[in-house]
Parts: structure tokens; sequence; C-alpha cells
């Protein structure tokens, strides 16, 4: 194997790798929420510094193929999408440790019931993020246009969950704290979403070398 296809190969494993371990920490927040398990919340902390460790390595790595390689038509659209990809998984992480921050801090408080959108809505993100993992690892423009369609059933839930969230306010002052942080740990999970939906979008310009951002890529063949 040549230097470069080398060099390509180690990029395309180390994004998985990194991929693979925001998955896990997307199910652990939300099974900590749901499950009151604080050890779940404990297991995506601890897996913050892997995933930033990931990041800097793919960003080292890309900066070495584009200065070494000069990549050119294909390969430098896989090249620009790992940067990309790369940034929407960290910040997926981030996500997921604020949800399990705001999670440690409903264990602490007043409890109020937790309505069930969050496992729905937990399960659609946590799908969301592996189906675009897999349209990457397969090169899948068509399963990457189906994440495109989930987004709005996600915003869907997070819409849901906010107006219970704020029903229940008015009617309770005790609940406001942990309501309020179910609304923010709703949010954060609609961003994890818009993140899969990025590489969803970043996929499907690496195999077909299209653009679908700000259109309606749902017609296109």
């Amino acid at each position: 194997m040549r230097p470069f296809e080398e060099d390509l190969k180690t990029l395309n494993e180390a994004l998985l790798e990194m991929g693979g371990l925001v998955a896990q920490s997307v199910h652990r927040s939300v099974q900590s929420l749901v499950e009151k398990n604080e050890d779940y919340a404990s297991q995506v902390l601890r897996d913050e510094a892997r995933i930033d460790q990931l990041e800097i390595q793919i960003d080292d790595l890309v900066g070495s193929i584009i200065a070494r390689e000069n990549p050119v038509a294909g390969d430098m659209r896989f090249v620009v999408v790992a940067i990309k990809i790369n940034t929407d998984l960290e910040r997926m992480g981030d996500m997921a440790v604020g949800i399990v921050e705001r999670s440690l801090a409903t264990m602490r408080q007043p409890q109020i019931p937790l309505v069930s959108g969050f496992t729905e809505m937990g399960n659609l993100v946590e799908s969301m993020v592996l189906q675009s993992l897999d349209a990457f690892v397969k090169r899948d423009a068509q399963l990457a246009r189906g994440i495109l369609k989930s987004d709005d059933a996600v915003d869907a839930l997070r819409n849901k969950i906010t107006r219970q969230m704020i029903e229940l306010m008015k009617k309770d002052p005790v609940a406001v704290e942990s309501a309020l942080d179910y609304v923010l740990i709703a949010r954060r999970l609609e961003r994890i979403a818009d993140h899969a939906t990025n590489i969803a979008e970043d996929v499907i310009f690496m195999v077909k070398g299209v653009d679908v951002r700000h259109r309606n890529e749902r017609s296109l063949d």
C-alpha cells in the first residue's frame, strides 16, 4: 500500500473510532437521564478526553496529507469531509457531556415526572448518529438521505418536550429548575441530530460531489 493510501486508511479508522465513542456517549447520556444512572454519566465524562485527543490527531493527519500529497478530485473531497466530520463529532461529544451534566443536576433536585418523549427522542438521535457513520463507512448517499428526513421528527419531539416543561413550570414553581434542565437536554439532543445531519450532507457531497446544504436533496438521485 502506498503511503498516501495508508494515510487515508489511518484517517478513516480514526474517524470511525471517534464516531464509535461519540455514539456510545450519546447513548449513555440518555440512559443516565432515563435510568438516573451516575455510572453512565461518569463514562461519558471519561470518554470526552479520548474524543478530544482523536480530534487533534485527525486534524494533524489531515494537515499532513494536504501538505505532502496535495490530493485531488475524490480524494480531496474525502479529506475535506474528514475535516468537517471531525468537527461535528467533537461537538456531538460536547453535547453528550452537557446532557450528563444536566442529568446529574436533575438527580439532586426535587424529582419531577420524566416525559416519555425523551426515550423516543434519544433513540431517534442515536439512530441518526449511527446511520450517519454507517453512510460514511459505506459511502452510501441514499442512506444519508434518510437521515435528513429524520431531523424534522427530532425537532417535533424537542418542541413537544419544551411545551410540556413550560406547562409544568406554570403549575409547579418547585419544578422550575428541573424542568429547565430537561428543556436544555432536549435542545442538546436536537443539536446532536443537527450534527448527524451535517455528516449525512457531507457524505452526499463526498459520494456525489453535490453540496445539498440549504436545498431539498430529498428529490435528488
